[in-house]
């Protein structure tokens, strides 16, 4: 046993210590960060049974409560932008310009949950008399929660993921225990922190670091029918497979394109694209689901747009992630390092042609470009999670779209175009859950709504919208109505 603190868990809104902990370190140099306290089952069962008995009573809280807790955690979480920035930056191993970019996400996704909780369930009235078996009938629709929300948070946005899944819950009244990912759990603790500081009801709320192995258990009791997960496509349709009529919302990622059509053509349109892509096929080491892995660009800018690329992608600044001056820090862990190392020594070994990068570091991997990528390589078919990408050349818009679309994802895909016609024409033919004109696939705001098709994942993220999937719409009629 070190001599960090360990932290605790908290258990129905208060905080409470298991029988075992779990050590948590910085990728970047191994240094130990904090010590979490595992939950037992016991405490698993105690956290679910509370979540199931409140249920009722938390759906009929008043709104202006709701509110409130909201409000009041997107403010402390403003009030500890550098410390909670830190923290981000340590146990995940991400650059500091992107944990405070994370944090800032976390206060908006929690004040448009505050927004939100005021103006949901007014419902919506609907006179029935349009036809005449409806004469004297109004009907009136509401949302209600669907009930206890089982959350289960990535590493990647360790903060601002663990917003998605709790903001939106506490919006609509629906109890939710959170399970943050094990490599990094505290930034998923601190927002125990600060909603127990809030009237919220006991119950209505725990945040489990669960490890991963007691998982199975959770996911299937019939007391959580809502499941809301952010991770692999892998786990992900384990998931589906294993409660196939439970209400499921999944983010399970992609492989980002990044289209340069060939009215995007000026030396200034190139250096924008370049740059962009560059930055956001890098930031967080790459490891998000939204980032640039793919490039497709027309053959007639092709040839300028490739060594700006390069250019770029070199000019990132790899290193320490808590110098402010760092673009690229280091993966997860070192084992994922050496999965981004394999997949690019396979690309390279079967004719790739690579350009820049392609070292590994301990947990760190090279920001790294490649071209000529075979079809059949896993970097082509898969989700690498890691600072690579790769450049190929289409004769024209069409090819472009088919490119894009030929993949078992369908996340995000960005379009670099000034031809209104094009972006329409991309947005009709692009089988992804959102498409970015003029910039990359990587752009999200955290109040529009998010996620995918094909192996993307179902449902939708981004607060209204996942607090229309945490509900279901129930309908009243009244009847010798005089409308």
């Amino acid at each position: 046993m070190t001599s960090i603190d360990t932290h605790a868990f908290w258990l129905a809104g208060r905080q409470a210590t298991g029988e075992t902990t779990h050590l948590v370190t910085s990728p970047w140099d191994g240094r130990e960060v904090g010590r979490i306290s595992i939950p037992t089952d016991d405490q698993v069962e105690e956290a679910v049974a509370a979540a199931y008995a409140v249920r009722d009573e938390f759906a009929a809280t008043p709104a202006h409560i709701r509110a409130a807790a909201l409000d009041h955690v997107s403010r402390r979480l403003v009030e500890r932008t550098e410390e909670l920035a830190r923290l981000i930056s340590a146990e995940n191993g991400k650059p500091m310009k992107w944990a405070r970019g994370e944090l800032g996400r976390a206060v908006s996704v929690f004040r448009f949950a505050a927004e939100e909780a005021r103006r949901h369930n007014g419902g919506e009235g609907q006179r029935l008399d349009t036809d005449a078996g409806g004469v004297g009938r109004l009907a009136l629709t509401r949302r209600f929660p669907r009930g206890v929300v089982l959350g289960i948070a990535p590493f990647n946005f360790p903060l601002n993921l663990c917003a998605h899944k709790i903001a939106p819950a506490i919006a609509v009244g629906a109890p939710i225990i959170l399970k943050p990912a094990p490599a990094t759990p505290l930034s998923g603790l601190i927002i125990g922190e600060l909603l127990a500081e809030t009237e919220l009801p006991a119950g209505s709320w725990s945040i489990l670091p669960v490890t991963n192995d007691k998982m199975p258990a959770l996911v299937q009791d019939e007391r959580l029918p809502v499941i809301s997960f952010t991770g692999s496509d892998k786990v992900g349709y384990a998931i589906m497979d294993s409660v196939p009529r439970k209400h499921l919302t999944l983010e399970l990622g992609g492989n980002g394109a990044a289209v340069v059509l060939e009215d995007f053509a000026s030396e200034a349109d190139l250096d924008w694209a370049a740059t962009r892509i560059a930055t956001f096929s890098n930031y967080q080491g790459g490891q998000s689901c939204i980032s640039v892995q793919r490039v497709i660009a027309d053959s007639s800018v092709y040839d300028a747009l490739l060594p700006r690329i390069v250019k770029a992608v070199e000019a990132q600044v790899t290193g320490d992630p808590s110098d402010d001056a760092t673009d690229v820090g280091p993966l997860v862990s070192e084992d994922a390092a050496k999965r981004v190392e394999a997949w690019v020594d396979e690309a390279v070994a079967a004719g790739a042609k690579l350009l820049t990068g392609g070292k590994r570091d301990g947990a760190a991997y090279a920001p790294t470009v490649l071209t000529d990528l075979p079809a059949d390589v896993t970097l082509s078919c898969e989700e690498v999670f890691g600072p690579v990408l790769s450049v190929q050349r289409v004769e024209d818009e069409q090819a472009a779209f088919d490119a894009v679309n030929d993949s078992k994802y369908g996340l995000q895909a960005g379009v670099f175009t000034r031809n209104v016609q094009a972006a329409f024409r991309a947005h009709r033919n692009l089988e992804v859950g959102g498409v970015i004109i003029g910039d990359v696939p990587s752009y999200r705001a955290d109040q529009m709504p998010y996620g995918g098709t094909k192996q993307s994942g179902v449902g939708r993220e981004g607060v209204r919208f996942a607090m229309d999937d945490y509900t279901y719409e129930r309908v009243m009629v009244f009847t010798n109505i005089e409308l």
